[in-house]
């Protein structure tokens, strides 16, 4: 990926020299899901029983209110510098995007931390992978996930560039309001069928990630064929089944929340393919418009 040439954002957050805060808390929409706490506690030689008992308690805070604490430096070392271009990229194309549509992109925040962080939606572990918290409309992102993408089998900066535009993708589920009408919906169905719409927001999510893709590569020439293969590799690498199965779990559909591998896989393309928001309608292809 030719991302020395991006603009870099000014909405990058630096906290990874705050110090770390103790306890856990509850988790925003999105990220990657907790079930990224099972490979995570693997990853790190640690009981996944304890960091789900974690994430269920309360959370000590540090500091001021959720999200109050004052932004960092801007950050100077290559793998945050890549972070901020990224970030840059993708106000570049939703800018863009929501102009054409008459609307203005309220671009989020991206906080970079280390080990724990103290977020509006609680707080949260790096086990528990990047994620996004509509409550303060941030991205929260532990730069040690790439390692973590490693140990996965994902290689590449564009694997990496494909999580920060997933996050960034439910960021614009929020400012569309989709967020909200699915949590209402959620509240009103079995858990199955509330696990079935969160796949459907991961998914859309993933589509509006290759819809970035696509503006990167067509207008501004950021990406090669290599980029693509990796994109598609890093969104199969965090499918449900995936994660559930390298776990030692047994594969269970109905506790899906982020989609299998090739849905994953099939909706990046999708958004890839068409750039276009209108082709990432992941809900009215399941029957639920």
């Amino acid at each position: 990926m030719r991302w020395q040439q991006s603009r870099r954002s000014e909405n990058v957050e630096d906290r990874r020299s705050m110090g770390r805060i103790s306890g856990a808390g509850a988790a925003g929409i999105g990220g990657l899901g907790l079930l990224i706490v099972v490979i995570g506690a693997l990853f790190f030689g640690q009981d996944p029983g304890q960091l789900v008992s974690m994430l269920e308690g309360g959370a000590l805070q540090q500091g001021g209110p959720a999200g109050d604490a004052p932004t960092g430096p801007q950050p100077t070392d290559e793998a945050s510098d890549f972070v901020s271009a990224v970030l840059g990229d993708t106000e570049d194309t939703w800018g863009a995007v929501f102009q054409t549509a008459g609307e203005r992109y309220e671009a989020p925040n991206l906080v970079l931390y280390t080990d724990v962080v103290q977020s509006a939606c609680g707080v949260m572990q790096a086990t528990t992978g990047p994620f996004y918290c509509p409550d303060d409309q941030k991205v929260y992102i532990d730069l040690g996930f790439m390692n973590d993408l490693k140990r996965m089998g994902v290689s590449g900066d564009f694997a990496m560039a494909y999580v920060i535009s997933h996050e960034v993708g439910h960021h614009v589920q929020h400012l569309m309001g989709m967020d909200q009408q699915v949590r209402d919906l959620q509240a009103r169905v079995s858990q199955t069928d509330a696990n079935q719409l969160s796949v459907l927001m991961e998914l859309q999510a993933d589509c509006y990630a290759g819809v970035w893709a696509n503006h990167a590569a067509t207008q501004r020439q950021l990406l090669d064929e290599s980029d693509v293969e990796e994109g598609l590799n890093a969104a199969a690498s965090v499918g449900d089944d995936r994660l559930m199965a390298m776990a030692g779990r047994r594969v269970q559909p109905e506790a899906f929340t982020h989609g299998t591998s090739e849905q994953r896989a099939q909706w990046f393309r999708t958004g890839l393919s068409k750039g276009d928001l209108e082709a990432c309608d992941t809900f009215g292809q399941a029957g639920l418009r």
